[in-house]
């Protein structure tokens, strides 16, 4: 599917393995060039060399660490403009209240949150002066559904959902999309690991954490690629209008929910002069008109914001 991204420039942060690859990956099958940034210097250097060889991609390759409070400036300084940022570095320690302490905490949430954060603020201001471009923010659905056991990373996320939401608020006003996408549970090593540990929690076996797995759809978790393409199609041209904050609903995580669009919910358009009729629930009055049967939020046309 060719998604007329050919020619664009994409900054991917944590791309040396897992999903941060599997992005890699499909942005240079669509004919980006790229940008990665890691920590591991030796398995960027491999994943480009083989990203030039099987797609000819143009690959450059760049060592921080997102903790690093010059980092945005260091990487903004090396990359120059792109037109995609996809801030995915991070994994922020799982764990109760106790079992993640203070510095761990703080730790996890440099990467993934501030880092994020001050990503967002070095890269807007370059795609504002440039005209445009888009950021995708890999969140994860720990924000969407907070889970005790992973107490520093849920409310990490849902911390991110907010800003995601509150940037994308502003930004097609300059012109950029900022869209947030909340991955259920992914394929990759770190899954299993805490599917392991959990499988030792719960039968002091871990050998049986597949079957841990099998309570999601399709009794699996969603594949690199699955969720590698959800990012791409994401970044291209004829889903401009989606800004804020996108999820994989509950644990759909196969499929994305456009979930707010400029910061506000949207709701269709009512015939000129007339006023909207509204469902009432048990918490008060509901943002939909009665009758209407669309999706929880949809696409904004003209006359419906």
């Amino acid at each position: 599917m060719d998604l007329k991204l050919s020619g664009k420039t994409v900054l991917i942060t944590g791309a040396s393995q897992g999903i941060g690859a599997g992005l890699a990956e499909v942005f240079a099958e669509e004919g980006c060039a790229l940008h990665l940034v890691a920590r591991s210097i030796d398995k960027l250097e491999a994943n480009a060399a083989r990203l030039r060889e099987t797609h000819g991609a143009s690959v450059i390759v760049h060592k921080f660490d997102i903790a690093s409070r010059d980092a945005a400036d260091g990487i903004s300084e090396a990359v120059g403009d792109v037109d995609i940022l996809v801030n995915n570095a991070g994994a922020i320690p799982g764990g109760d209240l106790w079992q993640v302490d203070a510095d761990t905490w703080r730790t996890g949430w440099e990467v993934k949150v501030f880092g994020y954060i001050d990503l967002c603020r070095v890269f807007y201001k370059r795609m504002k002066a440039a005209g445009g471009g888009v950021i995708l923010n890999n969140i994860g659905n720990g924000g969407e559904n907070p889970d005790f056991r992973y107490i520093a990373g849920s409310t990490g996320n849902a911390a991110l959902m907010g800003f995601t939401r509150a940037l994308g608020g502003k930004s097609l006003d300059d012109n950029i999309r900022v869209i947030g996408i909340n991955p259920g549970p992914v394929a990759t090593d770190r899954i299993v690991k805490i599917m392991k540990a959990r499988a030792r929690e719960a039968w002091d076996d871990e050998s049986r954490y597949t079957e841990l797995l099998e309570q999601y759809p399709l009794g699996r978790a969603a594949s690199v690629r699955e969720v590698s393409d959800l990012f791409a199609f994401l970044g291209l041209a004829p889903v401009g209008l989606h800004v804020g904050h996108d999820r994989d609903h509950r644990r759909r995580h196969h499929l994305a929910q456009f979930h707010l669009i400029r910061g506000r919910p949207c709701i269709p358009a009512c015939p000129k002069g007339s006023k909207p009729r509204y469902r009432r629930s048990g918490s008060g009055r509901s943002l939909f008109p009665t009758g209407w049967s669309g999706p929880r939020m949809r696409r904004c046309s003209p006359g419906t914001r």
